[in-house]
């Protein structure tokens, strides 16, 4: 009985917050037809010389006693103090920009805001330094998004790119743009290469009689099926498409490190950090966080990120997801306690 009783009221607190989302919902979306932002999102900015130096701060604090760390204090105060009345030691600016790639490249459209946001500021003596990680995706995503990074070095201001993890494929796509490519030891780089598979299986649909038409307007409209036979024409033709789109990833990347024995490096495989050095596919071994706490004693850094708005139901979704699973851990707590 006592299960009962805590399941019913299990399900009386989730109906309670399924009636409220739809009264919100229906409160959103009368809001909605009157009057909508253009915006899609807000650029965040984030001072990093303050978090390294709070991060020193808090390590000081923890190992030197009150007399050492008031000297201290009192000395940095100082030196800050000289270094507002000295002009001539204006910092140099350096934007930190984040790629975090899926197979779509979803990342580029913060990516193209916040580039279209440094560059209204900017100037060739500042520095553009980008943390990438992405294992590549499709053509044309991957093509939009270096793209974006090639506004940069339009622009004539220096672009820094630094792999922690992998940048292949698609990923060495935009890592190739940087003026200088920074890799972990370890991570993985390469895969100069394009890949298709199309799975078939019209030899199983023909075993249990079963037609496919495939009809097409235009000679090599489809040129390979799941659900038709395959010719070899259409094979040909496809093995053609993958020659050229290959052709045109190995050109974009001489454009941008003609130092490369582009035929050595572009047979699609992946080569490790310190291997990839050697090769000439990247410029410097050390991780990112080496790199941005070095710059950060002489530049002012400042990462920015595109936090785009989520639309009504993302936003709904997330929170009916967010109640359920609660009601949901707080029963299954309950019938632990209740066995």
């Amino acid at each position: 009985m006592d299960f009962l009783a805590e399941y019913a009221s299990f399900l009386a607190k989730t109906a309670t917050v399924v009636i409220a989302l739809l009264v919100v919902l229906s409160a959103f979306v009368g809001l909605r037809g009157k009057g909508r932002r253009s915006a899609s999102g807000q650029l965040q900015v984030t001072r990093l010389n303050d978090f390294y130096k709070e991060l020193r701060e808090r390590l000081e604090s923890g190992l030197l006693d009150k007399a050492q760390l008031k000297a201290l204090r009192k000395q940095q105060a100082k030196a800050e103090k000289r270094s507002r009345k000295d002009k001539a030691a204006d910092k140099q600016r350096v934007f930190v920009l984040d790629f975090d790639g899926d197979i779509k490249a979803s990342a580029t459209q913060s990516l193209r805001n916040e580039i279209t946001a440094l560059l209204t500021l900017a100037t060739p003596q500042d520095e553009v330094v980008l943390r990438l990680e992405s294992g590549g995706g499709l053509v044309h995503s991957y093509g939009l998004a270096a793209s974006q990074l090639a506004r940069i070095r339009q622009a004539g201001i220096p672009l820094t790119v630094c792999i922690d993890k992998v940048a292949a494929s698609g990923g060495y796509m935009m890592a190739c743009i940087g003026e200088k490519i920074v890799s972990a030891p370890f991570a993985v780089i390469g895969s100069i290469g394009v890949v298709a598979q199309v799975p078939n299986v019209n030899r199983l649909l023909k075993k249990h009689d079963i037609d496919v038409e495939v009809l097409t307007a235009g000679e090599y409209k489809r040129t390979l099926t799941v659900l038709g036979e395959n010719t070899e024409k259409g094979r040909e033709k496809f093995q053609e498409d993958l020659d050229i789109t290959h052709e045109l990833f190995k050109n974009f990347v001489t454009q941008y490190r003609p130092q490369l024995h582009i035929d050595e490096v572009a047979t699609g495989e992946v080569w490790l950090g310190v291997a990839a050095l050697n090769r000439q596919l990247v410029d410097e071994l050390g991780t990112s966080d080496e790199y941005l706490s070095t710059r950060a004693r002489q530049a002012q850094l400042f990462q920015l990120h595109f936090a785009e708005r989520k639309s009504l139901s993302e936003r709904i979704g997330m929170t009916a997801s967010g109640a359920v699973e609660s009601g949901f851990v707080s029963l299954w707590s309950k019938l632990g306690r209740w066995r």
